[in-house]
């Protein structure tokens, strides 16, 4: 992989974010955000890869609804182009899926 390193911290382009090897989780954030991504945690800071805002759940059963089954016809995804970084502190709860169904979402 790729890698710059500015001020001692190590980035990577967007486009290697796919290879992460992390499972896939939705994240409710503080503040009522919904995402869904490739979860990586180290110490107190998170990193939501190849992240999606979750703007419309487009449910019946709520998000363990999505999460099992992926996402519906009626559910809207927002791409945030990459990563997206937060601290730990502002996760509310997470919610592991069935990477099948999410994979070609990611």
């Amino acid at each position: 992989m790729n890698k710059v390193i500015i001020d001692d911290e190590e980035f990577v382009p967007a486009s290697e974010c796919s290879d992460i090897e992390s499972p896939i989780k939705i994240v409710i954030l503080q503040r009522g955000w919904a995402m869904v991504g490739k979860l990586e945690k180290n110490g107190s800071e998170c990193k939501l890869h190849n992240a999606s805002v979750i703007r419309t759940w487009g449910t019946t059963k709520g998000l363990g609804e999505i999460a099992k089954d992926g996402p519906t016809s009626n559910t809207k995804l927002d791409k945030c182009n990459g990563m997206v970084e937060f601290d730990y502190l502002t996760v509310v709860a997470t919610i592991a899926c069935n990477e099948q169904n999410w994979k070609k979402e990611l």
